[in-house]
């Protein structure tokens, strides 16, 4: 982390404030979208399985729903901030904006640890997020969906106790569901390949072979396993992965001679994609400090864990061979560290288009849940692919265009889209 001072809600509003000033906004749509419209903050008291009571907080914060229904995750992390998830709730509203889906930007999350938590345990909290927000969400209101260390059988418990509240059956209500239960085939992939779809279009832009390409990638999770996945299937080579040990507390970078092998990792990872590091040394891995992962000599970075990791205090640390920084987390890159990359002339693939696969692939499980009707794999992929093919092929055309940096514009596609729905509704 950058300071303790690091904001990224504060983060979030100065990207938006910069591109409000490109478009010249009305100050009343600037007010309007640059803070939520509406906050929920509440306990959630649970019952132990050692008997005692533990009381949990947990968010629920809808930034914006002019272009649809607030869409966003629930995140279950022990240094969670309303902050965070404020600005986590902007983010999404430009994602589900800048790849054209009629969804608006909401965030969620509960200050807890699974991983010291049972399965019981976590229920009780899934359930009792649910009673404390259940007439302020809803398919036609608020889609939530999993985030950082929640996944489908945590949606699916939610979805129970929602629809247990209401009497019904709204499979529409939340997604990321386990298949089989309104879940969506493809979703799972979906974000990390996504980032990949994106990554492609890219290089070819820049006139790149994949196969020709080495990266460095942080995080294990679900985003970064299926973004190495994927990347290794065109024939790019993953050098290093960093991740997060919880037993240590700290984080370690893994790194093998002639590239990772994305099989050997997943067979010693843990369920949150920790590694052990016995077993990887036993493999042939050097194990190195966790931000090690920055500073290898490849082609792309793929920072895919959290925000905030390249900042004014680690952006140096970038190697000169960097040519592409694909976001795969939600805000990785500070303002400070903007300026220190457009200097260098890398490529970036900002977080909110790179990304937004998950979110897409989410309103392709509400669409077929609210119809009934369920879809292929490969035409879940196929319509992912296309989707993401066409957002990216609009901001770069934009940037070549006016000359702008892919990120600002981005930003300046979502924001216009989002201001044009709160002008034609008379919000502003």
């Amino acid at each position: 982390m950058e300071s303790s001072s690091y904001n990224p809600f504060h983060v979030a509003q100065s990207q938006f404030d910069r591109v409000a000033e490109v478009l010249d906004l009305d100050q009343g749509v600037r007010e309007l979208l640059r803070q939520p419209m509406r906050e929920y903050q509440f306990t959630i008291p649970v019952r132990m399985d050692d008997g005692t009571i533990r009381v949990f907080k947990g968010f629920r914060i809808q930034h914006n729903d002019a272009r649809g229904p607030a869409k966003g995750g629930i995140r279950f992390h022990p240094m969670e901030t309303v902050d965070t998830v404020r600005a986590l709730s902007m983010w999404m509203t430009w994602k589900c904006s800048v790849v054209d889906i009629p969804l608006g930007g909401g965030k969620g999350g509960v200050i807890c640890d699974p991983h010291h938590l049972s399965l019981r345990e976590q229920e009780q909290i899934c359930r009792g997020w649910i009673r404390q927000i259940a007439k302020n969400v809803g398919p036609i209101s608020d889609v939530p969906a999993p985030d950082v260390m929640t996944n489908g059988q945590h949606m699916l418990w939610m979805l129970d106790e929602f629809e247990t509240i209401h009497g019904g059956r709204y499979p529409g209500f939340i997604t990321g569901k386990p298949v089989g239960m309104g879940g969506s085939l493809g979703r799972t992939e979906a974000t990390g390949f996504g980032v990949i779809y994106t990554l492609r279009e890219a290089l070819k832009v820049l006139g790149i072979d994949v196969a020709a390409t080495t990266a460095s990638v942080q995080g294990f999770g679900n985003v970064a396993q299926y973004a190495v996945q994927l990347y290794t299937q065109l024939g790019g080579s993953v050098v290093a992965i960093s991740c997060w040990d919880q037993a240590d507390k700290t984080s370690y970078t893994f790194r093998k001679k002639g590239g990772v092998s994305l099989a050997e990792l997943r067979g010693i990872a843990d369920k949150f994609g920790g590694i052990d590091k016995a077993r990887a040394r036993d493999l042939g891995y050097e194990v190195l400090a966790g931000g090690a992962w920055l500073e290898q000599e490849v082609d792309i970075l793929i920072p895919a864990a959290l925000e905030n990791q390249i900042n004014r205090d680690t952006v140096g640390k970038i190697a000169k061979s960097v040519k592409v920084i694909a976001e795969g987390a939600n805000g990785p890159t500070t303002p400070e560290a903007d300026d220190v990359i457009k200097q260098r002339g890398i490529f970036v693939l900002p977080d909110f288009l790179t990304n937004a696969g998950g979110v897409t692939c989410s309103y392709f499980e509400q669409v077929q849940c609210n119809t009934n009707y369920f879809w292929e794999k490969d035409e879940v992929l196929s319509k992912l692919d296309t989707r993401m093919t066409s957002a990216f092929a609009a901001v770069e055309d934009l940037a070549r265009s006016r000359k702008l940096y892919m990120r600002d514009a981005a930003y300046m596609i979502a924001i216009n889209r989002v201001a044009e729905a709160v002008r034609l509704r008379g919000w502003a």
